[in-house]
């Protein structure tokens, strides 16, 4: 459960302990996401941009190997919610036989429960912490990832990310590409990257125009920067 905005190195801990423990049950894993961003609804995202849109959250987690993705709308209202009112509310209904979170996982209104909350409670399942993780002694955390993709130390990010950083927009048949407002990019420049799976070149002008090296379909285009 979380934002899990990068669907970077610290998040594939978790999910690998989530799909880890999804076989010993004889069950399916599954991660319950957040959309739009909380921080953007509670009013402390200013300026800040995502790591992965929606789309492109759902395609990562497809890759890694997660069976199911909820996604809640996260409202005003839904910050409001106790720990207690969340759980019964948007956790009960679904069967949980184990809940995995991180060493800093924080929900419900105030930020009031975490770890220790949930572990002292009888919510219906057990519950599994992951600690910190860290790449060649590096912390991994969105923030990190931002500053190095903003910086254009795009090797620095994939190493924190734990895979290429993936952008998904759409080519329009008038040559336009629509990419997602909010959505991080690289600083303007030539990049080698993949092109729904072909090797070519991404250009990335200062205005946030996106060129093509090479000639994807006109629709959904998927874009890793390698």
């Amino acid at each position: 459960m979380g934002s899990f905005d990068g669907v970077h190195e610290g998040h594939r801990e978790l999910l690998r302990r989530v799909m880890e423990l999804s076989r010993e049950f004889g069950g399916e894993s599954i991660v319950l996401t957040f959309d739009p961003h909380p921080r953007y609804v509670l009013g402390t995202g200013e300026r800040m941009q995502l790591l992965t849109t929606l789309e492109e959250k759902l395609w990562l987690l497809e890759r890694v190997g997660i069976d199911n993705v909820i996604v809640i709308t996260f409202t005003e209202e839904l910050s409001h919610l106790s720990p207690q009112e969340f759980i019964e509310q948007r956790i009960a209904r679904l069967g949980l036989r184990g809940m995995v979170v991180g060493y800093n996982h924080r929900f419900g209104y105030k930020k009031e429960g975490d770890y220790d909350y949930l572990e002292s409670r009888e919510c219906g399942f057990e519950v599994f912490k992951v600690e910190q993780h860290q790449v060649a002694s590096s912390k991994v955390s969105s923030t990190i990832i931002r500053q190095a993709l903003s910086r254009g130390m795009l090797d620095k990010a994939a190493r924190l990310l734990g895979h290429h950083y993936v952008v998904a927009c759409e080519l329009l048949s008038t040559g336009k590409v629509v990419i997602d407002r909010d959505k991080l990019l690289p600083p303007a420049g030539s990049y080698a990257a993949r092109v729904n799976g072909v090797p070519g070149e991404v250009r990335i002008g200062v205005e946030r125009e996106l060129s093509f090296g090479v000639s994807p379909d006109v629709g959904k285009v998927i874009v890793e920067f390698v």
